[in-house]
């Protein structure tokens, strides 16, 4: 398969991939920092992300689900409260670094029977995040050639991802390499002082001996 076959492919594929669903569960929230459940995805510094939480319930009925999206170097999207019914949220990305989607259903009343949320998840980056209906009616496109330009994004975007991964890759090599080098160099030296203390030591001890009149 060739390369432009496998950037076609996954520009068809990953917009098919459906939501993520689950269910959490209602606690006191003392203990809200020990149940939150978070979903981790990684992103590309100035990419466009939307978040789409469909969240079960209703306001006041005795739980209230927090969401919190952040990312793993520091910085913090968007933090809303008792959520319920659908919530998207968009933001750019401020860095190359994965981010999470956290949740916390926190329970205010005791009585409740059910005390869990359901949550359909879906996370939109990039291309897949644009709305593509507005772009084309503001551009006046053609229902195919907005088709065209959301693969050539989604296509472009996988470029740029391999590309990503190739310059880690060879900053890794790098690190390894210099490593090596320094690993190798700090044994030789380790040797020779060893060695040197070896020499060092008989020719101590000999003196000794014939000062003594032992040898």
């Amino acid at each position: 398969m060739t390369m432009l076959a496998i950037k076609l492919l996954l520009a068809f594929v990953l917009p098919l991939i459906s939501a993520l669903k689950f269910e959490i569960e209602a606690h006191p929230g003392s203990e809200s920092a020990k149940r939150e459940r978070c979903i981790r995805n990684f992103v590309a510094k100035d990419q466009l992300v939307v978040v789409t939480a469909t969240v079960s319930g209703k306001r006041g009925d005795g739980q209230v689900l927090n969401m919190h999206i952040k990312d793993a170097v520091g910085n913090d999207y968007h933090r809303p409260r008792d959520i319920a019914g659908e919530a998207r949220y968009a933001f750019t990305s401020h860095a190359d670094s994965a981010f999470d989607v956290c949740f916390e259903n926190i329970l205010t009343h005791q009585a409740i029977s059910d005390r869990t949320r359901n949550i359909e998840l879906d996370i939109d980056i990039g291309a897949d995040a644009k709305d593509w209906s507005a772009i084309q009616a503001g551009e006046k496109l053609k229902p195919v050639e907005a088709e065209l330009r959301r693969i050539s994004e989604s296509a472009k975007e996988v470029v740029d991802e391999m590309d990503y991964l190739r310059s880690r890759e060879m900053r890794l090599r790098d690190t390894n390499e210099s490593t090596n080098e320094r690993v190798k160099w700090f044994a030789i030296g380790t040797m020779g002082m060893l060695v040197a203390l070896g020499v060092w030591q008989i020719v101590y001890l000999r003196a000794y001996f014939r000062s003594k009149h032992l040898i």
